[in-house]
Parts: C-alpha cells; structure tokens; sequence
C-alpha cells in the first residue's frame, strides 16, 4: 500500500523556511511579507502545498514550485588537470554587474544568470572538475531564489536555534539535546519533570518524544513559564491538556508542607464578591451623579428654543449610551481576569497534586541557574529507579554538583559526559571532515534515583571512608589511640 503525500502547509500554522544550512521559524499567513536571506517572498501560494516542497521566488514576491530541470553538461564537460596557472585577477569574467542586473530585470531566472556566466568565464574550462562543481554551486547560491518549507521538529529547530541564536539555548547543542532525551528515558506514557530556561526548546523536545500521552509538570522561574521555541513545533490542542506548570518559588513550601491549597478556591470566590459588590456601589453613584447631570441639563433646557432642546437631548442620549458600553466593557474585562485567574490557580492546584505523589518517572534540567541546589530540591519529586539528566554549559557547576550528590546518596550511575560532534563532508573522491566544527556543546549529569536511607546513610560513608584507607595508614591511627 503506497504512502501518502504527507501533512500539508496550512494557513496559521508555523513552518521552518530552509536554504542551504539556514532555518527560519515563520507563521504560515497571507498577505506577509517575509524576509529570508536577502530576499522577500509571499508564503500565500504555498498553502496546500506538502511540506518539504521547493518554491522558486519569482516576480512580485511570489513562489512558484520548482520544477526539477535536467542541467546540461555538455558545455561543463571540459576540465583542466590542475588550478596552478589560473590567476584570480577580476577580469575573467565577461559579465559586469549591470548586466547581471538587467539580466534580474528582464525576469531571467537564476539557473539561466549562472549558465551565462559559466559562458562568459574565460577560466572556467581550465579548472578541475571539481572546482567546476565549486564554482557552479557558489554561483546557485547567489543567484538562485529557491527556498524550502519543512515541517518543525526538535532536529530542525534545536539547528536552527544553535545556529542563529545559541544564547537563547544555553548553547545547548542538538546532539547533547539528542543525548538528554536517551539518557532521560523519555517515552509516552511518562510523567515528567522539566526544569529548563532554552525558550522552551527542551520542552518541546519532551512534548514531541511524549506525542501527547503522558503528564509533564514545567518548573519555571519568575512570572511564568517561556515557551517561544514550543510554540513553533505547532502541537495540536491535546498535547497541552497534560502540560502542568509551576513556580520554583513555591517547591520549598510545597516541600515543608506550607504550600496550603485548599483555602484558594474559596479566598477567590470572596474576592470575586467584595470586587462585584464594590462595582455595584461604583455603579449607583454613577446612576445618582448621570440623574443629576440630566436634571441641571433639562433644566437649563427648557429656556432654550425648541430645536437647541432636541440637539442637546440626542448628545445626552449618545452620552449615556457611550457610558453604558463602557461600563459594559469594564464588567466583561473584570469578568475575563477572573476567569484567567481562577484557570491559572486551578492549573497550580492540580500541579502541586501530582507534584506531592513524589513519582517522577524523570528529572530534566537544562537552565542558566546553578544545578545543584535545583537538582537537590526537584530529585524528591522523583520515584525511585528513574533517571535525570541536568545539562550545563559548563562543567565546574556540573562538578560540585555530582560531589554533593555522591555526599548526600540516593543516587547511582552518576555520569558527567560530553558530547563530541564533527561534521564530514562526503562526496567521491573527496570524503573528509569539515575544517570548522563545534567547539563545544555542553555537558550532561545523568544518574538514576534509588531509596534514600538518612538514617545508615552517615554511618556507611563512615564505613566507606574506613575501607578505602589504607591498612598501614588505619593501623598507625589505632596505634596512636591506644
């Protein structure tokens, strides 16, 4: 049974832009204009198209699909045995610049731009094949307009965002983030525990692992959580159903048992009265203060001429009207904010709730914060025999952080790792790393949750301590002490 064609660009979705090596995240709108690598482009003809298809920028900034056009050889079949006598003067190619403009200006498409100037290059013949292929490739790049649409998923947009902006991640490269989701055992069905300040990179990186089943309860700081980068996965609807937030202010109340719940739905509906009651007195006096008003008007009316008098009754009556809406308006914006605020402690209810069962079945923590008082605090959240990964940018926090953990106990398989990335460039006869590679992605702590015992925990690390002395060094402290 064949496949199908696969999911389509629809209109207000977002959509990854791809040219070359380069992403953009855009929202799929008509009649928005895009800017994209020095150029500009309307995405209203690629709605219904599939993902993954190639347009072509043509006149007026529109995009066309690109037809896939068998390029002739037959002028590009000469080539030179070596490039040592070419000389790189500036005045081996025919072309100038005006007439590459007017060629753009006629409507001349790019891939017709770079075979006039592969004619017009008086060197082009004497170099190697392979510095043909270079050349040529150079030259698409400059002159072709051809932009893909690919659908967001974490490999493109955790690229995209290392790329363009890597302080916004933490410099948390793609690799390292593939490496936190293995070591996290991230999978549908679990109940997760994410604590990251990446724009909510790593977030959606769960989500889209999770495909909706499971809970995942987002540890923030500050005001509320960040999820720039969620928002371009474009998730559907019920994969937020099961996503909790809340507040790292409040895990050491919770912790202590102060964080007290029961006392806010009611504290709100008290709140939610005092401010109707308040409204309501708000609005007598305007009813007694708009009485007066038209009592001074018709008074001051009645020794005007007849027309002045149905003028001034119409703006009264325009006036009222306006101050009607208003006070309309005004209800419904008070009623909105309770509503959201009544959602908002609903939603910080429920999260406490699954928090307090203490059966994590992980930890992830990728954040600009120190780990280790992070990690100590969110790891009662967590059941046993499950793993954690905390990812930083550096390795001297990671470092005081597994000495505090093997100091504390309850963990085991403590790992501190780093990831090592190269790129190879693989082509025929010229397979071989790339020159410019990462110089670094980050590290990762990853271990696994056992039962604490605080009660043997301080007399077997003095038993550890005593076994891993030396028989001549424990043999002269007795001596001593006899």
């Amino acid at each position: 049974m064949a496949a199908g064609p696969g999911p389509r660009i629809c209109e207000g979705e977002c959509a990854v832009l791809k040219r070359g090596d380069v992403f953009k995240a855009v929202a799929v709108l008509r009649r928005r204009k895009i800017i994209f690598e020095k150029q500009w482009f309307y995405l209203d003809n690629a709605i219904g198209h599939v993902y993954g298809t190639t347009f072509e920028v043509t006149s007026g900034g529109n995009l066309q699909p690109r037809r896939e056009v068998e390029e002739t050889t037959t002028d590009t079949k000469e080539a030179g045995t070596d490039n040592r006598n070419i000389v790189d003067d500036g005045k081996s190619q025919k072309l100038t610049h005006d007439d590459i403009k007017a060629l753009k200006d006629k409507g001349i498409k790019g891939q017709e731009i770079v075979q006039q100037l592969i004619e017009n290059s008086t060197t082009f013949r004497d170099k190697t094949e392979f510095a043909q292929d270079k050349y040529i490739k150079k030259k698409k790049k400059k002159y072709e307009a051809v932009i893909t649409i690919v659908k967001p998923s974490t490999r493109i947009l955790s690229t995209m965002y290392y790329a363009r902006e890597p302080g916004k991640i933490n410099h948390l490269r793609y690799d390292t983030l593939a490496q936190m989701l293995t070591l996290g055992n991230i999978r549908a069905g679990n109940k997760m525990i994410v604590m990251e300040t990446c724009a909510g990179l790593v977030l959606g990186a769960v989500m889209e692992r999770m495909g909706g089943y499971g809970s995942i309860i987002q540890m923030y700081p500050g005001g509320g959580p960040v999820r720039a980068a969620t928002s371009c996965f474009g998730f559907p609807k019920h994969f937020f159903n099961n996503l909790h937030e809340f507040p790292l202010s409040q895990v050491d109340s919770l912790l202590s048992g102060t964080f007290s719940t029961e006392m806010l739905p009611s504290e709100f509906e008290d709140n939610a009265l005092v401010e109707e009651e308040s409204n309501g007195l708000i609005d007598e006096k305007q009813v007694s203060i708009q009485e007066t008003e038209e009592e001074s008007i018709t008074a001051t009316a009645m020794e005007i001429n007849q027309t002045e008098e149905q003028e001034t009754m119409d703006i009264n009556a325009e006036d009222i009207e306006f101050k009607d809406n208003k006070e309309k308006d005004n209800k419904e914006n008070v009623r909105e904010k309770q509503r959201k605020q009544w959602e908002r402690r609903k939603k910080l209810i429920e999260a406490a709730a699954l928090l307090r069962e203490k059966n994590a079945d992980g930890l992830i923590v990728a954040s600009k914060f120190h780990p280790t008082p992070l990690l100590l605090s969110l790891l009662e959240f967590v059941a046993p025999s499950r793993p954690f990964v905390v990812y930083c940018q550096y390795k001297e926090p990671l470092l005081e952080c597994y000495t505090k953990l093997r100091e504390r106990g309850g963990v085991i398989n403590l790992k501190l790792s780093e990831t090592w990335l190269r790129n190879y460039q693989v082509l025929p006869d010229r397979s071989h790393p790339k020159l410019t590679m990462s110089g670094g992605g980050g590290y990762l702590l990853s271990g696994i949750t056992v039962v604490l015992d605080k009660g043997k925990s301080d007399s077997s690390n003095l038993e550890a301590l005593k076994m891993e002395e030396p028989s001549s060094k424990r043999c002269k402290v007795q001596d001593l002490q006899c």
